[in-house]
C-alpha cells in the first residue's frame, strides 16, 4: 500500500511515521516529491492489511495497490521513471537509450571497431558480454575479466557508458567495478538471488523478458530489484518462445504499450534476440519507437562471418547506420530525444 503524507509535513513528521512503519515489521520506500511526500509500505501481505497505519499523526491518505508488484506499479509512481545510466545518458521519460555493440567481446582492435562505428551513428550505450550463457557448454563462453576491462576501456576512450551482462549473484561485486549497467539475461530473469544481489548495488540495470515469461512475471522480477532499494531497473523485450521456427523468437510488441500502462519503468526492445534475422531488424526496431519503446538493442559486427557468438543476427555498421537514421527521424515525430553521450562517467 501506499501512504500519502499531509502537505506541509516537516522531515520529522515523515520520520516519525516510517520509524513507526519500522516497529510493525515492515519495510518502507520513501519518495518526496516537490508537494508531495509518499511512502510505499513493503511487506508479508497480511501484516500489511492489519497494520493501524491510518491513526499515526501526519498520515492523510491510505492508498492500498491490488498488484503483487508494488514498487513497479502506476498506483505507486504515476510519472515515467527516467533511468540515469551514465556520462548524460536517460533512458525514459521521452529519452531513448540505444544500445549497440557485439555480442561477444573478442579483442580490442574489433571492439572499439564497431563501438566507434556504432557511435558515429547515434548509439548513446556501449553493450558486449565478457560473460556468454550459451547452449552449448562447448561454445565460446566469453573473456571474463579480461573482457570486463577491454569493454570498459573502449567506453572510456570514446566516452561511452557500457552495459555487459552478469549471470551469477558471485559476479556482480566484479561486473560492478567496471559497467555502468548491469544486464539481466533471459535465462536468468527469474533468478531471484541475482535479482537481489543486483538490487543491493547502484546500477542501473537492464531486465530483459524470459523466454516464456509474462508481462506480470517479467514485472515481479524488476519487483525483486526494486525492493532491494535499487530504484534503476529497465525493462526489455526480446521475443518470447514461439511455434514458428522462420524467426528466431517471437517479438512481443503489445508488451510496449501494455508495460506502460500497468508500470513506470521504462521499456525498450531488442530485435536482433527476437528475430535472429538481420533483414528483419530495421523494420521491427522502427516498430518498436513508433510503439513508444524507450530505446532500443540492437547487435552490431563489422565482420559477422567471424563472429564468436551470434553473428547471424548481427548488423553491419553500415547497416546500422542507416536504421539508426531512420528511428531517429521516427522518434522525432512522437517529439523524443536521443541523448548524447558525453564527460565523464
Amino acid at each position: 500500500m501506499i501512504i500519502v503524507v499531509r502537505p506541509n509535513s516537516t522531515q520529522e513528521q515523515i520520520d516519525h511515521i516510517v520509524a513507526h512503519i519500522h516497529s510493525l515489521g515492515l519495510r518502507t520506500d520513501v519518495s518526496q516529491g516537490i508537494k508531495r511526500t509518499v511512502i510505499g509500505v513493503i511487506g508479508e501481505e497480511d501484516l500489511v492489511r492489519n497494520a493501524p497505519l491510518a491513526a499515526i499523526p501526519g498520515v492523510e491518505e491510505i492508498v492500498p495497490i491490488l498488484k503483487p508488484y508494488k514498487l513497479a506499479s502506476r498506483e505507486y509512481q504515476k510519472e515515467d521513471s527516467v533511468i540515469d545510466v551514465g556520462r548524460g545518458v536517460k533512458v525514459g521519460g521521452g529519452y531513448l537509450g540505444m544500445i549497440a555493440g557485439p555480442c561477444a567481446i573478442e579483442g580490442r582492435e574489433i571492439l572499439f571497431e564497431i563501438a566507434s562505428a556504432v557511435k558515429a551513428a547515434g548509439a548513446n550505450i556501449l553493450r558486449g558480454g565478457a560473460y556468454k550463457p550459451r547452449t552449448s557448454p562447448y561454445s565460446f563462453q566469453g573473456l571474463g575479466e579480461d573482457g570486463l576491462k577491454l569493454l570498459r576501456e573502449v567506453g572510456d576512450e570514446l566516452e561511452m557508458p557500457i552495459v555487459t551482462e552478469v549471470m551469477d549473484p558471485r559476479q556482480v561485486a566484479l561486473v560492478d567495478k567496471y559497467t555502468d549497467m548491469f544486464q539481466i539475461g533471459a535465462r536468468n530473469m527469474q533468478n531471484f538471488n541475482l535479482l537481489n544481489e543486483v538490487g543491493q548495488t547502484k546500477r542501473a540495470v537492464l531486465l530483459k523478458r524470459g523466454m516464456s515469461a509474462t508481462v506480470a512475471d517479467l514485472l515481479m522480477s524488476a519487483e525483486y530489484i526494486l525492493a532491494g532499494g535499487n530504484k534503476k531497473v529497465i525493462l526489455c523485450e526480446r521475443g518470447v518462445k514461439s511455434f514458428d521456427s522462420s524467426t528466431r523468437n517471437l517479438l512481443d510488441l503489445s508488451i510496449v504499450p501494455n508495460a506502460k500502462g500497468l508500470s513506470h519503468l521504462p521499456i525498450i526492445v531488442d530485435p536482433s534476440h527476437a528475430t535472429g534475422r538481420p533483414d528483419l531488424i530495421p523494420p521491427m526496431a522502427l516498430a518498436a519507437v513508433a510503439a513508444g519503446a524507450d530505446g532500443v538493442h540492437i547487435e552490431v559486427h563489422s565482420c559477422p562471418e567471424k563472429a564468436m557468438s551470434d553473428g547471424p543476427q548481427a548488423l553491419l555498421p553500415h547497416q546500422y547506420a542507416a536504421v539508426m537514421n531512420q528511428m531517429r527521424q521516427v522518434a522525432e515525430i512522437f517529439h523524443r530525444t536521443i541523448p548524447v553521450p558525453h564527460g565523464k562517467a
